[in-house]
């Protein structure tokens, strides 16, 4: 902690060039507020401007990260974090990530439009912030989804993906559930 607060303004600094390309940003907690990692959705022109995005980044420069994912991401919300409007007094930002098991592109394109309605449908709509599928380097095989959602608590964070279509299927390996907040400049 203590080195990432004296970076912090080099982590703006590096960060504020990409404002435009900026789809949502924001650090990872555990429930006792203690920060685990930080989020990028970033809308890049290649693999290699991805790579250096998050390895010239300061804090992974100096050690703060422990490890680093990087993934092509298509969004299935449409917006951007900052087009958010909703806010619930008392619900909480999550970061949920569920990561695909191998082989399951086929199974998961065959359920495109259920997800699609699952996610931005009347009961998960106003509560998904940004949402989309990861893929693979050359865009080309579903890795996953990561979506950023606010909702009453973990509980129910933790069965967003399970409960959906691709969770019904059996197409995740494993889902993470992080605490999460928009980030940037204050």
């Amino acid at each position: 902690m203590p080195l990432r607060d004296e970076l912090i303004e080099a982590h703006w600094s590096f960060m504020d060039p990409h404002g435009e390309t900026m789809i949502a940003r924001g650090p990872t907690f555990l429930a006792d507020e203690t920060p685990t990692g930080s989020l990028h959705v970033v809308d890049l022109p290649d693999a290699a401007a991805a790579w250096s995005f998050a390895f010239d980044e300061p804090n992974y420069r100096a050690g703060v990260y422990g490890e680093v994912l990087i993934r092509r991401w298509r969004t299935m919300v449409g917006r951007r974090m900052w087009d958010y409007t909703g806010g619930v007094d008392g619900y909480q930002r999550f970061l949920i990530i569920g990561h695909a098991k191998l082989g399951t592109a086929a199974a998961r394109e065959s359920l495109s439009d259920d997800y699609h309605r699952y996610l931005t449908g009347a009961d998960l709509g106003d509560r998904m912030i940004v949402g989309g599928s990861l893929l693979s380097e050359d865009g080309g095989e579903w890795m996953g989804t990561a979506l950023m959602a606010e909702l009453p608590d973990r509980e129910a964070a933790e069965a967003v993906l399970p409960d959906g279509p691709c969770g019904r299927a059996g197409l995740y390996e494993r889902v993470e559930v992080h605490l999460w907040e928009f980030g940037g400049r204050r």
